[in-house]
């Protein structure tokens, strides 16, 4: 396994499929800002699909565009790996706010209503 990459076997959180939009932004990503399609998301990170050029262990302000909310959801997260235009995220400072709408979004993709 090479340096950088996030085995299953390491996580701890189930990642749901999901696809909606993301920008983010750091003095480290070339350009500064970048946009991207989440791909996956569990309550501690995600993966993001962007042609912007990020390196493992930069630190992102992230903005998640929740589908069905009127509000991004903001958090700092770090770049744990990076494959291709793909990048794995781990979230580290959000507020609670931000966090009990993430873990209410993650349990109705547990959970879905019966249709």
């Amino acid at each position: 396994m090479s340096s950088g990459e996030f085995t299953e076997e390491k996580r701890r959180h189930i990642r749901f499929p999901v696809q909606f939009r993301s920008t983010f932004s750091s003095v480290n990503v070339v350009g500064g800002e970048g946009e991207g399609t989440l791909g996956d998301l569990s309550v501690r990170g995600c993966r993001v699909e962007s042609r912007a050029v990020v390196k493992t262990g930069t630190a992102l302000q992230l903005k998640l565009f929740l589908p069905d909310e009127t509000a991004d959801l903001a958090t700092v997260a770090a770049v744990r790996w990076v494959r291709g235009t793909a990048f794995g995220v781990e979230f580290v400072d959000m507020t609670d706010e931000d966090w009990k709408r993430l873990s209410w979004f993650i349990k109705r993709l547990e959970a879905p209503e019966s249709a």
